[in-house]
């Protein structure tokens, strides 16, 4: 039987977290509370998609399940697609910059992939879900007292912040001698730079007037997209325990944005999408082993939770 401690703790936390949101939202002045409920239920979806990865991580500790996983494996649709990473990334030999600089060669040759297309489906279909609530998200996020609440978002999710925040850690890594420590460090620095290549590249082609009318580069939201990019890699290297927290301040960066009206509620949901295939791209490092497949089956799709042999 799988462990379910670690699905319950993380379901119950997103759970906590939710009911914890929706209490404040309904405490604030909202001319739409019913619109509040769709936002809570958007923010809800961001850390569930965010937490796929903690999910999937888990074991399979018995010998019956092990074998029946490997004969899974063996026996496996070569049409699958959408799986998910297993444990912690492997420490490389080198860490410096030049290995560095050539990871980030090999991150970028890596983003088109069949779980990344998954990933680009999950953004596009929840952007266009939330699309009819783009006009009215950001009234409803309005007003002083979720002010107070969002105005640290800006900070927290700017690109100089998560720089700053991942070079001293591996600066750290470095300096004291410590690969894993470097090697966290520099996946959190090649994560924010993947994110930020295809969300400039995609602000630029998309030209989406912001909310506000500050300028034509609203879609997708940076912000958005380097946070889960940020939370994407540091679950990857320290597991389910910190995905909550990471994936629930991800989100609540994101919808930050909206307070400021410099977004619209889709942007955000986009970002979201393109941070955690930013993540995931980089943190792969080119392994095979993944125990979750997304497969199409008749009239629908199913997910399939394998263990993989050496």
């Amino acid at each position: 039987m799988p462990r379910q401690r670690p699905i319950a703790q993380m379901i119950a936390t997103v759970h906590i977290f939710s009911e914890g949101w929706q209490r404040f939202a309904s405490a604030a002045p909202a001319h739409h509370p019913g619109r509040l409920r769709h936002l809570s239920w958007s923010l809800g979806v961001m850390m569930m998609c965010g937490g796929v990865s903690p999910l999937a991580a888990q074991e399979v500790t018995t010998t019956n399940a092990i074998v029946a996983a490997d004969a899974a494996t063996d026996t496996a649709p070569s049409g699958a697609v959408g799986q998910v990473p297993d444990g912690a990334p492997p420490t490389p030999q080198h860490t410096g910059i030049r290995a560095m600089i050539k990871g980030l060669g090999r991150d970028v040759t890596n983003l088109p992939s069949r779980q990344n297309l998954l990933w680009v489906g999950v953004g596009a279909g929840l952007s266009l879900a939330v699309h009819p609530l783009d006009k009215h998200a950001n009234d409803d996020l309005s007003g002083d007292t979720l002010g107070k609440l969002f105005t640290p978002g800006a900070i927290m999710g700017q690109s100089y912040t998560l720089l700053g925040v991942a070079g001293a850690v591996y600066a750290v890594g470095r300096i004291d001698g410590q690969p894993k420590v470097s090697h966290m460090g520099m996946d959190l620095l090649r994560s924010l730079v993947i994110a930020e290549f295809v969300t400039q590249s995609l602000k630029y082609t998309v030209r989406r007037e912001r909310p506000d009318g500050s300028g034509a580069n609203s879609f997708p939201s940076g912000h958005a997209a380097d946070t889960m990019a940020f939370a994407t890699a540091l679950e990857r290297h320290l597991g389910w325990r910190f995905a909550v927290p990471a994936y629930a301040i991800a989100s609540y960066v994101a919808m930050s944005r909206l307070h400021d009206n410099v977004h619209f509620l889709s942007d955000v949901t986009a970002g979201a999408a393109v941070g955690i295939i930013a993540g995931r791209t980089v943190t792969r490092h080119g392994r095979e082993n993944f125990p979750v497949t997304l497969m199409a089956v008749p009239g629908g799709a199913g997910i399939m939770y394998v263990r993989n042999g050496d």
